[in-house]
């Protein structure tokens, strides 16, 4: 139920947060660790075969994993220039298009009759990364803003690592050695990772009230456009390096669809003289989770006709 209405949860319990944001404002010094629960939660979920997946096929999740951090970043960037953004709605959209893919997009893509392990292997190597490929592209992408220095890109990896990486891989490890949690998690890991990304957004919603309250059409616009055109480097980078049709659809969900969630709590933690920053990655949940789904079911009404 969780999983399948996402999206109608997302907006029930980021409404609540709306209307209780001085409370939930309050849980902000938790977003580390619900963060760090939701990476625990995934890596706890991961096949044990997935790590020789990736190393077996490097070449294809290499291939991915640098067009997701190459042009996201870049069409972050563009629209952020294009749509005329403010300084603080520019940095969100930057960190939208840094962050790596969402743990959504691997439920997307089995709905979609994409290639799951593809997908998960794809966030498997993008999540690892993130430490240095995240501090790096945003320093790329931000060089001319004094908000973002040493400090705060030091910040930024110091934090993927101990947030994401390290939660990641104890996660793994753990279900490696103990079978009995293995198969538990399968059954409770996503239940609890959706709630902790619920919550993290809540939170950030809450936060940013008052932000949000004077949020402009053109910030959805150019959040909208990066999506869309995420989604579109994805399937064209597939189809440039000739992956079967299965495959192309893991890429392009892994590509439009960015870890939110993370950069959310990112923001909030390396910008928090600068509460806007956040808006822009709890806008982006909502958008690509619905952009997400939609694909999702169009491509699996097609059905196996383009699967073969």
């Amino acid at each position: 139920m969780l999983e399948r209405f996402l999206l109608f949860w997302l907006l029930l319990s980021s409404g609540a947060a709306y209307v209780l944001s001085e409370p939930v404002a309050k849980m902000e010094p938790l977003l580390p660790w619900l963060i760090a629960v939701t990476m625990f939660s995934v890596g706890l979920m991961l096949p044990r075969d997935e790590v020789r997946q990736v190393l077996s096929r490097w070449p294809t999740v290499l291939g991915g994993t640098a067009i997701q951090y190459a042009v996201m970043p870049l069409l972050a960037f563009g629209m952020g220039k294009a749509f005329g953004l403010t300084e603080e709605m520019f940095i969100g959209i930057v960190v939208v298009g840094c962050v790596p893919g969402a743990m959504a997009s691997n439920v997307l893509t089995l709905n979609a009759r994409g290639n799951t392990s593809y997908s998960v292997s794809l966030t498997t190597a993008a999540t690892l990364l993130s430490p240095i490929a995240v501090p790096l592209v945003l320093a790329l992408a931000l060089q001319s803003h004094d908000a973002v220095d040493e400090e705060v890109l030091k910040k930024a990896s110091k934090m993927l690592v101990i947030t994401v990486v390290i939660p990641v891989l104890m996660g793994h490890l753990l279900s490696r050695r103990y079978s009995k949690l293995e198969t538990h998690s399968r059954k409770y890991g996503a239940l609890v990772a959706n709630l902790m990304i619920l919550w993290i957004i809540a939170v950030v919603v809450a936060k940013s009230k008052l932000q949000l309250e004077q949020l402009r059409f053109d910030v959805l616009g150019a959040l909208l456009a990066v999506n869309l055109l995420g989604y579109a480097a994805g399937y064209g980078g597939g189809w440039g390096m000739r992956l079967p049709e299965p495959m192309r659809r893991a890429l392009t969900l892994e590509v439009g669809m960015q870890n939110a969630g993370l950069g959310a709590a990112l923001a909030v933690k390396l910008f928090p003289d600068q509460a806007g920053v956040a808006i822009a990655p709890a806008m982006y949940t909502f958008g690509c989770m619905l952009t997400g789904t939609m694909l999702a079911h169009a491509w699996a009404r097609v059905g196996d006709r383009n699967v073969a």
